[in-house]
């Protein structure tokens, strides 16, 4: 099957043609390591709800998420956000290191959000 883009329908199969957990040993683990974006997009929605920036937590999630998924994780992960949480996900992979150099992607677009961006600084 061919992921030229995703949708509902292949994003479940996408998923898990690229996950790679030698500790996972159910799929309940599969799907909580897939979770991970649930949280994140919960955690950049209270930022953008209340100014909250939970940004270590955030950092956990991210790498675990790219550690379990490499790099299909960014477009598990842009599939899954809603548009309005695109600049500040983009201003942690950056600080990751973890923007691709494709310009498919459309990520150089994106505007990095500053605030994000200060606080990953001062790490």
């Amino acid at each position: 099957m061919k992921f030229d883009e995703l949708n509902d329908n292949n994003y479940l199969l996408f998923a898990i043609k690229n996950y790679e957990n030698p500790q996972a040993v159910t799929e309940d683990d599969f799907y909580d390591d897939l979770k991970r974006i649930k949280y994140i997009k919960r955690l950049l929605k209270r930022y953008r709800n209340t100014g909250e920036l939970r940004t270590h937590l955030i950092l956990n999630h991210f790498i675990v998420l790219f550690n379990v998924f490499g790099d299909a994780g960014i477009p598990l992960l842009f599939f899954k956000l809603d548009k309005e949480l695109w600049s500040c996900t983009k201003s942690f992979l950056t600080y990751l290191g973890r923007v691709p150099e494709h310009p498919i992607t459309g990520l150089n677009r994106i505007v990095d959000d500053n605030f994000v961006i200060k606080q990953l600084h001062d790490l």
